[in-house]
């Protein structure tokens, strides 16, 4: 079933009506039929409501949609754009993080480094995956990675989705910070082409760690920040609830 946002309620009409004319047995008469005339019409209808709504996003919307549980992940670019992944694990230190992939792949014939922050597309996954939340034997593996990719002059493609590092106890017990600020001067010291693409959401070090490229793009409608809305707020105002209004904050800075 798909997910709608708050303010996609004509969008949600437009393809619940197109649906209904898509079906031919779905009509008054019981006919095997379908009108096409009408459904070129709704069509229409709703690809010009979609340009309407999604060509004046504010920034708290478009922060929605960069969150959007239906968004295409890093797992989903992985397995469309790559082939011969080979999924490698582990940061040879403390263990494995699921909340980024990595491994190497073929690009139109060119061997690389894959590493994509991923945030699960259902609820069992979510949990696996940490919400796309990196601990430290994350930024470890990817390092370890990286640094190999290096001495055999590969190419390293990342894809930047998260919220931020994982802030858990435990996870600074482990050297949060200094896992993170490894990967920047990591990335920094890389000699081979780096690319970092964010899909979704850029928040904070968690997503600068693995987006210190040659080149940094954005898909439409992501977001890259210094900070979380949520998290902005709890600094300025003491309450995450105001993450609306910091979202604005952020759209200025950006």
């Amino acid at each position: 079933m798909k997910n709608y946002l708050n303010f996609e309620t004509d969008i949600k009409e437009f393809e619940k009506e197109l649906e209904k004319l898509k079906d031919p047995f779905n009509n008054e008469e019981g006919l095997s039929q379908v009108d096409t005339k009408k459904i070129s019409k709704t069509q229409k209808e709703l690809d010009e409501k979609l340009e309407e709504i999604y060509s004046n996003l504010d920034p708290w919307q478009t922060t929605m949609v960069a969150r959007h549980e239906d968004r295409p992940k890093s797992k989903f670019f992985i397995d469309n754009l790559f082939e011969d992944f080979i999924s490698l694990a582990g940061d040879r230190f403390y263990g494995e993080d699921k909340s980024v992939i990595t491994g190497f792949a073929k690009f139109n014939n060119q061997s690389v480094l894959v590493i994509g922050q991923e945030k699960g597309d259902n609820l069992e996954t979510r949990i696996e995956r940490n919400f796309g939340m990196m601990r430290p034997e994350g930024y470890r593996k990817t390092i370890r990675l990286m640094e190999l990719a290096d001495k055999f002059n590969i190419p390293i493609i990342s894809f930047i989705d998260t919220p931020g590092a994982y802030p858990g106890v435990g996870a600074e017990e482990r050297g949060q910070a200094e896992a993170i600020a490894k990967s920047i001067e990591c990335c920094m010291k890389l000699k081979v082409p780096t690319i970092a693409v964010i899909i979704g959401e850029g928040g904070s070090g968690g997503a600068i760690a693995l987006a210190s490229s040659n080149k940094v793009i954005m898909l439409q409608n992501a977001i890259y920040s210094v900070i979380s809305p949520e998290g902005c707020a709890t600094i300025l105002w003491r309450d995450p609830k105001k993450n609306v209004r910091c979202s604005y904050c952020n759209e200025i800075i950006r």
